[in-house]
């Protein structure tokens, strides 16, 4: 939310914030005018580029985002949405702080895109998006994280840069560990298994694996592209990866050293599987790893393959490394403005408004698996109390949101290779013999090096 409303628009000033849109200028927010968009016309008929890395997943994920739209077009049927996935390829979820980039460049950016929270700074900073609160004016921000089912108020300001917003949160989960209680119990242990700390995780694991005779734990955060987990890895061991001020580089500090120290001996015990993040998930489905510490996002896909294999499916929090409480942190995104067109921002504020909606989570929450960040949605009987009620693997990642805390983006524009090198550092030192401590603290130089 706002801290100030005062600032100073000019023609000047919006020619120049847009040529720094991709040049990483160091003025955070789009061109805005003091005077916001204007309410469109029910017959003006408008055409806006919805851009979404949820459709680079095909199956429940795109499949529920394209119903949605058509919901959406429904409802606004003067608003004509051309809804496409990240243009610079790749997995889900990845490049697409590039890919609009890419676009702007071109001069055609998409009108409301589906960042993820690590390139907040970026988004803001450097691709120029657009205030939400100049915008369309902070009671109409305010008013959209309302009503009758609020957003849970750690997810309400994760898309605030310096007290404005930018973004309005979308899609997350928690780091949630599910786990194969019928492994678990042909390997003689009890179906509901205490599995809240990382020592009886090993423990649990180590039985498994003993039965099967191979690896029995998937962790995503030791992997590229687990740095959200990772994150919050690093917190709960007492580390981090960011100093409060956002200058200095942490991740090379002995409490984030000592979970990747945890991680290295659970690969030496012969439990946690060395494979990519859709290798082990994929593994998880299919029953080849027994305990996998996930997004929820990957619940839907749980379930369905759980109920045609026929084991059972159970999830609990992440677990706590002993002597520190467990510290999730957030996955996913936010949906921005790009737009410099009043009127294609103006539907693009009417698509976020949908998109984060109570039919919107009733429906990304039930087909998806994400959180309703509507949290209350899940105390309505005519909303998804009945799904929450029959469905006990929301619990555990329904709770940690009460406690999240962000996932940190890096300052400057050198985001991904600080992202590459803190993900490089992790793989050497888990999987393939490097120091830990040595290899993280050049990690951290090489990093510092990279934001200044």
């Amino acid at each position: 939310m706002r801290k100030s409303r005062w600032k100073i628009a000019t023609a000047l000033a919006a020619t120049l914030a847009l040529a720094g849109c991709a040049t990483g200028g160091a003025t955070a927010g789009g061109s805005d005018s003091a005077a916001q968009v204007p309410e469109l016309d029910p017959n003006q008929q408008v055409d806006i580029v919805f851009e979404s890395y949820n459709l680079a997943q095909a199956g429940l994920w795109t499949d529920t985002i394209t119903g949605l739209v058509s919901d959406f077009e429904a409802a606004h049927p003067n608003i004509h949405v051309k809804a496409q996935p990240p243009q610079s390829g790749g997995a889900a979820g990845s490049g697409t702080a590039s890919s609009v980039q890419t676009q702007m460049l071109a001069g055609s950016p998409p009108d409301v895109a589906q960042l993820t929270f690590d390139t907040l700074d970026f988004a803001v900073t450097a691709l120029k998006a657009r205030n939400l609160d100049d915008l369309v004016g902070e009671d109409a921000v305010k008013a959209n994280f309302g009503g009758e089912h609020p957003f849970h108020p750690r997810a309400a300001t994760l898309g605030d840069w310096n007290g404005d917003t930018y973004g309005v949160p979308y899609v997350f989960s928690t780091p949630t560990l599910f786990y194969n209680s019928t492994a678990l119990t042909e390997a003689g242990l009890p179906a509901d298994t205490d599995l809240s700390t990382w020592t009886k995780v090993a423990t649990a694991a180590k039985a498994v694996t003993a039965k099967t005779g191979k690896p029995s734990l998937g962790i995503s955060c030791s992997v590229k592209g687990g740095n959200w987990c990772m994150q919050a890895l690093f917190k709960s061991a007492g580390g981090g990866v960011l100093s409060d001020d956002r200058k200095t580089i942490e991740f090379g500090e002995p409490g984030s050293v000592s979970a990747v120290t945890m991680l290295r001996g659970l690969y030496e015990d012969g439990v946690l599987v060395n494979a990519d993040a859709a290798t082990q998930y994929e593994g998880f489905a299919k029953g080849d790893i027994a305990i996998d510490l996930n997004t929820s996002a990957l619940q839907g896909l749980f379930v369905s393959s759980a109920a045609k294999a026929g084991w059972d499916l159970r999830a609990t929090a992440m677990p706590a490394f002993d002597g520190h409480a467990a510290i999730p942190t957030n996955s996913g995104s936010v949906l921005s403005v790009f737009s410099q067109d009043p009127v294609k921002a103006r539907a693009a504020w009417e698509l976020i408004k949908f998109m984060t909606s109570d039919h919107a989570y009733t429906q990304i929450s039930t087909k998806i698996g994400y959180l309703p960040l509507r949290s209350s949605l899940t105390q309505d009987p005519a909303a998804l109390k009945p799904w929450a009620d029959k469905n006990p693997l929301l619990a555990p990642n329904l709770k940690q949101l009460d406690s999240i805390q962000p996932w940190q983006s890096y300052p400057g524009n050198s985001y991904v290779q600080v992202d590459d090198i803190l993900a490089r550092a992790i793989e050497e030192s888990v999987f393939y013999g490097k120091d830990p401590k040595s290899t993280m603290q050049a990690a951290q130089q090489r990093a510092q090096e990279l934001i200044g």
